[in-house]
């Protein structure tokens, strides 16, 4: 029979027992193996039952055994000696509190999803676990951040496969009670909630749930609450599920919401008020508007005033590099959600659709953009690899009219991973061995360092055992997975005694994880099925592959992709060599990645904005190959890996196309790879690949750190926007919104009339300085408006100057009798070939982030180029 009301029943622990309850309500035991070993004494059986969740794990242990542990004055020192720890860890200086400068008194970090755990599974794929990777991070790091999401009851769907392949989805039910989570409380002991106006009247309440991740906290809104109506509790039932109003409720609950949350949580905890507010993709944009509502009511400031206020202090991150995979809405639905009848009553809707609209070439005038959004109300931006960070600068230009691509000020910061989190216990105890402990923790949490040279002095030997314990550990965790998944599809245990010789440990294995969007290519391998068989089934140097990934649930061209790959892995004939696993998610990732010799990526370039998992996989020794994209583009080296060629011209079929780069990676498997792996130095080991290996370790191993990634957006975007926000106060901000509709209002006025140089030949020589001479129109503006430089540089066929230097160029004197300015400057001729220069007037404010803010810029007229002399060439 059917329950009609569920209760979680928890366990009244011993009191010499109750720092495991602390321990288990912070999820720093999820990267801290001493805390895990801890509780897995607990008891052994049952912590495997767990899944390793130390919550689950409490709530499952006979009172027998609490009491026993609570007799056992060894388990009490470890348990004391563990709690000490955690509390050194969240209270102690770290690498923040010993930094020079005025840093940021807090950074609220907003992202839609956060995979922290598999205990608490919040997360989709990459964006979430970089999100996760990132609290980690800057809990080690000392860094005051707090972390804001929602709490999906059904979190993302759990995959399974039917007879024939195809992917099923199944959304369990998430009780909060059951999770690593507590709610967040009034003084009284009522539940803290936050509330958003709804068209018609209505509320949409949600409560707050507490994580604790080291020493930062994550505050998840839930709207499954008494108080809302039944269409209301379901806005956060799904993660990325629902049609277009129901995403935009969950990303006005985020943002609106979230910021709401923030001032809750401070309020009741002291915890310093957020200086920076950090935006992880569009989905939490609406963030800037409720900060623009607080500032238009307390201070008193208009919403051009309070804009300003706001984008000084915000940080904006995009993750895509293509439109489609941004949330847009429908102007109207966005219109119904705002205005005197709903949220934020107190702002004119138009300024609100204003922030999102696409007028820019090539827009859609009636969509509601959510990155378009993001970039005008943050002061800086950036991309998640060098590569990306060109990517966005060209797709989001329109909003820079008249700027060429590369002076978009959008900047990158390559992604890191969490080394605890996901470095094998084996890798570190090897570490350890070589430098001590403390050591080996440092470096894979504050990754200060360029090089990792201490690996250099690890035996080869040691080397090769490590990666064969991994790949054996992985050869039984995929049996384990395979048997769990065919029983799921429906086979009796005497069809199953193959799965006993599904993966070799002495074979070469390949990984590819990932989402299973059509741009990922999961079947591109199988191009050419004949040539992936003679390499699956070669008599001396064969491989094997695992593979796994989800297809969104209603991407059914992602789902066919999927069964492809299952039905050839199903194949009797090569069903030893590769396999499937389904339910992707970070239990299955933290044994894949150590596991694989090669990590597998070929993604469609340049639609990969950095890709992690090859990251994870490096710092356990894994090799990468992989498509030119993303990180790899950035930092290969033929020392730790192989790039495979792409063929990606404009003019190239995407068949053809698969086809060519297909045919590039069954040639390096088959030419470079394999032999490498399998050939033998005198020593009975393959000594060219240990090389590579250490060289991964090495040389790669300190860039791909989220420590890494932290430490450079606090330095880079964190610490420049706490002091912009500073220096934003509410007079500022009505000073610089004043002064920017009088600059916008007047430069159609704005001119460069005449320009000259003191050379008018076509050619002069290297290291010659030419004066410069311009004349210029500013109508209503003064010279304090405006900057008026000189760019030069070598120019292309079609006279594009490349790698610009800009020089300031000076007023002389006052305005003439027509109200023109002079103004002069020099130009350096610092390289031979063909050279050029231009002349152009940007706007001017100390308070402006870059030239380029305003998106204007004048440049010389015709008539003032066929002045201005002929290109030097």
């Amino acid at each position: 029979m059917k329950a009609i009301r569920r209760f979680t029943v928890r366990p009244v622990l011993p009191e010499p027992l109750r720092p495991l309850s602390d321990l288990a309500r912070n999820l720093r035991w999820s990267w801290h193996a001493e805390t895990r070993d801890l509780f897995q004494s607990v008891d052994p059986e049952q912590w495997a039952a767990s899944g390793g969740d130390p919550v689950r794990l409490l709530g499952s242990v006979p009172p027998r055994r609490l009491a026993e542990l609570a007799e056992d004055r060894r388990f009490l020192r470890r348990l004391q000696s563990v709690a000490d720890d955690l509390h050194d860890y969240v209270s102690g200086e770290r690498w923040y509190q010993s930094q020079p400068g005025e840093l940021p008194a807090a950074v609220a970090y907003f992202s839609p999803e956060f995979g922290i755990t598999a205990a608490l599974p919040q997360y989709s794929g990459g964006l979430g676990i970089l999100a996760g990777d990132h609290l980690k991070a800057a809990s080690d790091l000392g860094v005051p951040l707090i972390g804001v999401g929602l709490l999906y009851r059904h979190g993302y769907f759990r995959q399974s496969l039917s007879r024939d392949g195809w992917q099923q989805e199944h959304y369990p039910v998430l009780d909060p009670n059951e999770l690593p989570v507590a709610l967040l409380r009034e003084e009284d002991g009522a539940p803290a909630q936050v509330s958003l106006a709804l068209p018609g009247g209505k509320q949409l309440h949600a409560r707050i749930w507490l994580a604790q991740v080291g020493r930062v906290p994550l505050l998840m809104l839930d709207s499954d609450v008494e108080e809302n109506d039944l269409g209301e509790r379901g806005v956060t039932d799904r993660l990325y599920g629902g049609g277009s109003e129901h995403r935009l409720l969950q990303e006005m609950l985020l943002g609106i919401g979230g910021v709401r949350a923030v001032r809750t949580y401070c309020r009741l905890t002291g915890h310093a008020a957020p200086e920076v507010f950090h935006t992880n993709e569009g989905h939490a944009g609406f963030l800037g508007l409720e900060r623009i509502a607080e500032l238009c009511a307390g201070e008193g400031l208009d919403f051009d005033a309070a804009l300003e206020s706001v984008r000084a202090g915000t940080v904006f991150t995009t993750h895509t590099p293509v439109p489609a995979g941004i949330d847009r809405f429908d102007r109207e639905l966005v219109a119904h959600h705002f205005g005197p009848d709903a949220e934020l009553p107190g702002i004119d809707v138009e300024h609100v659709l204003r922030l999102g609209m696409e007028t820019y070439p090539g827009g859609e005038p009636n969509l509601f953009n959510m990155a378009v959004m993001g970039l005008r109300l943050g002061q800086r931006a950036n991309g998640v690899s060098l590569l990306h960070g060109q990517v966005s600068r060209e797709m989001f230009s329109g909003l820079w009219p008249g700027f060429d691509a590369d002076e978009v000020p959008i900047t990158s910061v390559t992604n890191g991973v969490h080394a605890p989190t996901w470095v094998a216990p084996e890798v570190f105890r090897l570490g350890a061995r070589q430098i001590g402990a403390q050591r080996t923790e440092d470096a894979l949490t504050v990754g200060a360092s360029d090089r990792w040279d201490a690996v250099g002095e690890i035996p080869d030997q040691d080397i090769w055992e490590l990666r064969r314990n991994l790949r054996e550990q992985l050869v039984v965790e995929v049996r384990q997975r395979l048997r769990a998944s065919w029983r799921q599809r429906g086979a009796g245990s005497a069809e199953l005694g193959w799965i006993d010789g599904v993966l070799d440990p002495d074979v070469l294995t390949i990984g590819f994880a990932r989402r299973v969007p059509s741009y990922k290519r999961l079947t591109l391998m199988l191009r050419d099925r004949d040539r992936l068989m003679d390499l699956l089934l070669h008599p001396e140097r064969p491989i094997q592959i695992v593979v796994a990934g989800k297809a969104h649930p209603a991407d059914d061209g992602g789902k066919r992709l999927v069964q492809e790959l299952v039905r050839f892995a199903d194949d009797p004939r090569v069903r030893h060599r590769i396999v499937f696993l389904p339910d992707y998610g970070m239990a299955m990732a933290q044994k894949l990645y150590p596991g694989c010799d090669i990590w597998l990526n070929n993604p469609l370039r340049p639609l990969e904005a950095c890709g992690t998992s090859g990251m994870k996989a490096a710092l356990n020794g894994c090799l990468n190959l992989s498509v030119l994209d993303g990180w790899w583009d950035e930092w290969f080296q033929p020392d730790f890996g192989w790039a495979i060629p792409t063929a990606d011209g404009t003019g190239t079929d995407p068949d053809h196309r698969d086809d060519i780069e297909a045919a590039a990676l069954y040639d390096l498997l088959e030419q470079r790879v394999t032999p490498r792996f399998y050939e033998r130095g005198q020593g009975g080991l393959p000594d060219r690949w240990i090389e590579m290996v250490r060289q991964t370790l090495t040389l790669l191993g300190p860039k791909v750190l989220a420590g890494r990634m932290v430490r450079e957006y606090v330095e880079r975007l964190y610490t420049p926007a706490a002091h912009a926000h500073r220096a934003m106060d509410p007079d500022a901000a009505r000073e610089l919104a004043g002064w920017k509709a009088r600059v916008r209002s007047a430069w159609q006025s704005v001119t460069v009339d005449h320009v000259e140089t003191s050379v008018t030949t076509a050619t002069a020589e290297l290291g010659t300085t030419l004066g410069l001479r311009v004349r210029v129109g500013l109508g209503d503006l003064s010279p304090e408006d405006v900057d008026v430089q000189a760019l030069s540089g070598r120019v292309d066929e079609e006279d594009r100057i490349t790698d610009a230097l800009t020089v300031p160029l000076k007023p002389v004197g006052g305005p003439d009798t027509e109200g023109r300015w002079v103004y002069e400057g020099p130009l350096s001729l610092d390289r031979t070939g063909p050279f050029g220069y231009t002349v152009r007037i940007l706007p001017s404010h100390r308070l402006l982030a870059s030239g380029a803010e305003l998106g204007l810029v004048a440049v010389p007229s015709e008539e003032a180029v066929e002045a201005a002399g002929v290109l030097m060439r």
